[in-house]
């Protein structure tokens, strides 16, 4: 079975493991998801990941995180840019995702970046998703 968006479906198994009080998550590897999950480790919203090697693509092992009293870190995550409606901000207009509390992820040709390193630089690109 082929998925259409593999980034919408990274960020659905994040979203179900972290409601259902996971302590991991398996995820089909590609180098963007990698680099996603890179930010979202950076930025204090997972514990840690890993890339376990197959056969095939790979898998991402993603360790979510929890605060003591076992309330969750990552409060939403949502998909923003799809394969039928990609989503273009310039530097100017980036978008603050929940009053500056959360981070927006960009592609930029710079690579991928917050919002907040974005607006450092000032470079737009493509809005990937929104971690709050």
């Amino acid at each position: 079975m082929s998925i259409s968006d593999p980034v919408g479906d990274m960020l659905t198994r994040i979203r179900n493991a972290n409601q259902k009080m996971k302590g991991k998550v398996d995820i089909p590897a590609s180098k963007l998801k990698e680099k996603i999950v890179k930010i979202l480790k950076e930025e204090g919203y997972i514990a840690n990941y890993k890339f376990i090697s197959d056969r095939k693509q790979g898998i991402l092992r993603v360790y979510l995180k929890y605060t003591p009293s076992q309330e969750r870190v990552v409060i939403g995550l949502k998909r923003i840019s799809r394969p039928g409606k990609r989503v273009y901000c310039r530097a100017d207009e980036l978008p603050r995702v929940d009053g500056g509390l959360g981070i927006a992820i960009i592609s930029t040709s710079q690579g991928l970046m917050t919002d907040k390193k974005c607006r450092e630089v000032t470079l737009g690109g493509e809005v990937i998703c929104y971690v709050w």
